[in-house]
């Protein structure tokens, strides 16, 4: 090893960074256990791991695993990327949109043990609409996407990924596209070009956007000293105030 370099952003991680050996560049995932079980960042990590061979060739490919004096450690092949730009007219727009069609047709694997439905339950009291046996990323944020020079995007941080139906991942990526500086109705526009969406009812999608704010709302005023928890619940009800107001394009 001759040198570490932390990534400028979290990854769902107690250590995060750019391994250099004598042998090449590493990406490396680390976190440390609980006395007396996993914890959360262990669990998501395992995960990851678990799921990483059922994802190529959309996801970096995982080299190593070591489970060691308290820590578990994974090391991917390291990918020489920027985080896409999700701003209105970015031509990286069209990466995520072939990007997410081809996630749209991958069935989720037996690997996949996470229901995305189950988010909701504590506020409604039927998910099924969510339900299903897809791949469905659940974060696909700026941060995850990365884009090589040659324009080639890998999909990052599957530590949540879950089974579910398949509009619903289009349904977690709204909040970045309004954050990027999308309005609404843009929003709604560029949704409209998935026939998973377009074919989700609009009942569902509705029930959904009230979901995700309400969800948000609660964490951020329970962890008020958390701001991105309240920037989340902000944009969620940007949206489900948008579909209230009948203005689905």
């Amino acid at each position: 090893m001759t040198e570490v370099t932390p990534p400028p952003a979290g990854n769902h991680a107690h250590f995060a960074g750019k391994l250099t050996t004598t042998s090449g560049p590493v990406f490396v995932k680390g976190a440390r256990k609980e006395p007396d079980r996993d914890g959360p960042e262990v669990a998501t990590l395992r995960n990851e791991a678990r799921i990483n061979p059922h994802v190529q060739p959309y996801a970096p490919r995982l080299l190593w695993t070591i489970e060691e004096a308290g820590w578990l450690l994974l090391g991917f092949e390291y990918v020489q990327a920027r985080h896409a730009d999700y701003t209105p007219g970015s031509p990286d727009l069209a990466l995520l949109a072939k990007t997410i069609e081809a996630l749209q047709a991958t069935p989720a694997p037996d690997a996949v043990t996470l229901q995305v439905e189950r988010r909701w339950q504590p506020v409604l009291d039927d998910v099924s609409a969510m339900a299903g046996g897809w791949l469905i990323h659940a974060d696909l944020n700026p941060g995850n996407l990365l884009i090589t020079d040659e324009g080639r995007a890998y999909v990052v941080d599957w530590a949540f990924t879950s089974r579910g139906a398949a509009w619903v991942e289009l349904a977690l990526l709204i909040p970045w596209l309004l954050k990027a500086g999308h309005h609404a109705g843009q929003v709604a526009h560029w949704l409209a070009q998935f026939p998973s969406w377009a074919q989700a009812a609009p009942i569902d999608i509705d029930r959904l956007a009230w979901a995700f704010a309400e969800t948000w709302r609660k964490r951020s005023t329970a962890d008020p000293a958390t701001p991105w928890k309240a920037e989340l619940a902000a944009l969620g009800q940007q949206w489900a105030d948008h579909r209230r107001a009948g203005l689905v394009l």
